[in-house]
């Protein structure tokens, strides 16, 4: 290993620096060939993973599940009502109690404070399965898909269209710390966080990248190579459901904002999709649409993070 990330957390993108972003993607890859020989060697063996859940999940629950079968350990998955974070019990008790039983925390929160106090008080890793502040786990599997499809991330064009919220967050500090070019392209009200835009130069400024946040589309889209949408209500946000589809219909990824992309450009979406809304049907289906590489890359991503935070080394 060219960097060893055992007993760290992944709580955020900021955790990582270019060289630990890198070593989870060359991991995650390794992994992924290995599993594709199958060769799935027992990493993980005698390792059991606390999943932690606020928010359900379908690519959550069974990519780290699986992947801890896969690598030869165990996962108990902890439902909303098994665990009630900050009510029946503090944040910082269930923290200390868990990392007693188990070797890794997932956390799937709203809160961002709630996997940060995980982290703070867990005696082993914790990994932030998604917060309202940031998805890095998502973005690392983007990571590895972009690498697979484009060889390199220094450089890339890459464009996220819709809410400023937390995929776009860890997107601006993934592409910022791996020298990808990352423009946050929606509606006026809907720009991201600015002290996350704002640390995300800083990283930028380090590797050449640049990171933008425009309310234009057609500026933002052009030559770009890698075109990315997301849901425009996300979970906890249903009551403005209604109201963000008629503000973002302008913004939705479709065979028009594709023809302002360079003619390889790859579509991408983390799923779970409204057809009709946020992207069409039909170009998630393009011969350069790699949205379900991209959601099985959940596993091989989450895999590398696991084996390089708990795994034998």
């Amino acid at each position: 290993m060219a960097v060893n990330l055992k007993g760290r957390n992944f709580v955020s993108f900021k955790d990582f620096s270019t060289e630990e972003v890198w070593q989870s993607i060359k991991t995650a890859e390794e992994l992924k060939l290995a599993h594709y020989r199958g060769d799935d060697r027992p990493l993980l063996a005698g390792k059991t993973l606390a999943m932690v859940f606020q928010k359900p999940s379908l690519r959550t629950r069974v990519s780290f599940e699986s992947g801890m079968s896969r690598l030869g350990g165990h996962a108990i998955y902890l439902s909303p009502n098994d665990i009630k974070l900050g009510q029946r019990e503090t944040t910082e008790d269930i923290a200390i109690v868990l990392s007693r039983y188990v070797d890794i925390i997932m956390a799937r929160v709203f809160g961002h404070d709630i996997v940060v106090d995980l982290a703070k008080y867990s005696g082993c890793p914790v990994i932030n399965g998604l917060s309202d502040l940031e998805h890095p786990c998502q973005v690392m599997a983007d990571l590895l898909t972009i690498y697979e499809k484009k060889r390199r991330l220094e450089g890339i064009n890459f464009v996220y269209i819709g809410d400023g919220n937390n995929m776009a967050h860890s997107l601006m500090y993934g592409g910022a710390l791996t020298g990808m070019n990352v423009t946050i392209c929606g509606p006026e009200g809907y720009e991201p966080n600015s002290d996350v835009l704002e640390e995300s130069r800083k990283f930028a400024a380090q590797t050449g990248a640049k990171i933008e946040a425009t309310s234009d589309l057609s500026q933002a889209a052009s030559d770009a190579d890698v075109i990315y949408t997301d849901v425009w209500a996300s979970m906890g946000q249903e009551d403005e459901a209604a109201a963000r589809k008629k503000i973002f219909m302008p913004y939705q990824v479709n065979a028009n904002v594709m023809k302002l992309a360079k003619n390889d450009a790859t579509v991408l979406h983390c799923l779970p999709a409204h057809y009709g809304e946020e992207i069409d049907y039909d170009t998630t289906r393009l011969p350069n649409s790699a949205v379900f590489d991209q959601a099985e890359n959940r596993l091989h991503a989450q895999n590398a993070i696991m084996v390089l935070l708990a795994g034998k080394q």
